[in-house]
């Protein structure tokens, strides 16, 4: 009985733990947003999250080297929205350029991809609620009648 007592104060703990993540995460990335000067092609903060996705150009964001600089290449913000009544779906915004990336202040990258990824934490909890109120919308398997289930 304790391993089940133990297990469910982990499990509360861990997810207290994201929460608290979240909240400063949530914090840092308004910031960011700020020092970024993002409004100028994005408006109010929370207007960030209408985009599916945003990528980064002339800087890894891989693990395994993340914030390395690629040579040759230009540093840009990307936005990508999702117009389903659009001819083409996906659409590209720039939502910052900032010239060859070598020559950009250290600084300035390092802040720019700690917005990528605080922007993609944020994103992954939003998304992770989404999915969660549609299922909560679904019947429960326990209304389903045997038949029904494959």
């Amino acid at each position: 009985m304790s391993s089940a007592l133990d297990r469910l104060k982990e499990l509360t703990s861990r997810i207290s733990s994201y929460e608290l993540a979240r909240k400063e995460n949530l914090r840092s990335l308004s910031a960011l947003f700020t020092a970024l000067n993002l409004s100028e092609k994005v408006g109010a903060f929370d207007e960030i999250f209408e985009f599916k996705a945003i990528n980064l150009s002339g800087i890894s964001l891989s693990e395994e080297d993340i914030g390395t600089i690629k040579e040759g290449k230009y540093l840009q913000i990307i936005g990508i929205k999702y117009d389903r009544e659009a001819k083409v779906k996906n659409r590209n915004i720039s939502l910052g350029y900032y010239g060859r990336v070598e020559k950009v202040d250290a600084e300035l990258r390092e802040t720019i991809v700690r917005f990528i990824i605080a922007w993609r934490f944020e994103k992954s909890f939003r998304t992770l609620e989404h999915y969660y109120t549609m299922l909560e919308k679904l019947p429960k398997n326990e209304e389903l009648s045997h038949a029904d289930l494959p």
